[in-house]
């Protein structure tokens, strides 16, 4: 396992997740992108952080990090729930706002 075959892995979970974040318009497979997206990202950091500094304290901060997504993802899926319920719809375009 090379440095490069894991950014290749990297970057493709980040075009994927932006494919389908754009092309997407239910909120919940939008969110799925961006997770998508936040995942590549985090592949990617990590693996340049085994390769050039072996060193597993470092490895804690994207512990941290992937605490924070989960976090954010729940706020997400529950203010799609709460969209749902409050106005019928799934779609993004239908959610201009959560007023009234």
């Amino acid at each position: 396992m090379t440095l490069q075959l894991v950014l290749v892995v990297a970057a493709a979970l980040f075009c994927v997740g932006l494919y389908g974040a754009l092309s997407q318009q239910v909120v919940v497979m939008v969110m799925m992108g961006l997770e998508l997206m936040l995942n590549g990202v985090i592949l990617a950091v990590a693996a340049f952080w085994w390769f050039l500094a072996p060193n597993p304290d470092g490895m804690l901060l994207l512990l941290v990090v992937i605490a924070a997504m989960t976090v954010e993802m729940a706020m997400g899926f529950a203010i799609a729930t709460l969209l749902h319920r409050s106005k019928e719809t799934d779609m993004t375009d239908m959610a201009a706002d959560l007023s009234g």
